[in-house]
């Protein structure tokens, strides 16, 4: 069920996928429902909620984002994953780092990256904390965030990491001209340039947009602030 439904969507949006990709997905989801029934990993466990809530979800960001060769990744609070472990099954060549606040998630991602055998850089931080350490702020390609806090919090917490002329790709809901318009003093502020907002359905008739944004200068020091300033006075 799984990998037929991640290969038919494929095939209708003109994005190869080997065998070898196929059976990841499926060791993917094993784990993902072994694991589930010892700690809260997701809420979708049955079979085509899993193939097109998490994975064909994750891997919409290649139809619209054109990722650079051997380009550096970060996922800013991944939880189980996702988008990042189906990006680098599909993009074997991006480098990807898998960051989350929860440690015992990263056990669960560190199981998962060694059964189907791909690499990634698995970080236990705030986004906030690591967003200023030199040694990841402004190092990344491309960051990408599949949480459900509004736009101008997660350009806060996401765009420090990216490099000039780098991406944020922001995974939204169907209402991206509302979020964009909250977020344009955010995008302004943190140095860059709203650079497209695309709409597509899933296969289950869930609407979605991916918002990409583009850094055009550096952002100021001082972003990303705490946690709690972020939320409670959102740029």
């Amino acid at each position: 069920m799984i990998t037929e439904t991640i290969k038919d969507w494929c095939l209708k949006n003109s994005i190869d996928i080997s065998e070898k990709q196929l059976s990841q997905f499926e060791t993917y989801a094993s784990l993902l429902k072994e694991w589930n029934e010892k700690m809260n990993l997701t809420a979708i466990t049955d079979d085509e909620g899993i193939a097109v809530k998490h994975f064909i979800d994750s891997i919409s960001v290649l139809k619209f984002a054109d990722l650079r060769q051997n380009s550096r990744l970060i996922d800013i609070g991944t939880g189980a994953g996702f988008p990042g472990i189906p990006i680098k099954i599909m993009r074997p060549d991006v480098e990807i780092t898998l960051l989350d606040s929860l440690n015992k998630r990263l056990i669960f991602l560190e199981e998962v990256c060694g059964k189907i055998g791909i690499k990634a850089d698995i970080v236990h931080a705030r986004a906030e904390e690591l967003g200023q350490d030199p040694e990841y702020r402004e190092k990344f390609d491309y960051s990408v965030s599949r949480a459900v806090a509004n736009l101008p919090a997660l350009c806060e917490y996401c765009i420090p990491y990216i490099k000039i002329g780098g991406i944020f790709i922001s995974m939204k809901g169907p209402d991206a001209e509302t979020e964009i318009e909250t977020a344009k003093n955010a995008v302004s502020l943190l140095g860059c340039r709203i650079a497209a907002a695309d709409e597509l359905t899933l296969p289950d008739d869930n609407r979605r947009s991916i918002i990409q944004i583009i850094k055009t200068k550096e952002t100021p020091k001082k972003y990303p602030r705490r946690g709690v300033k972020i939320n409670k006075q959102p740029l």
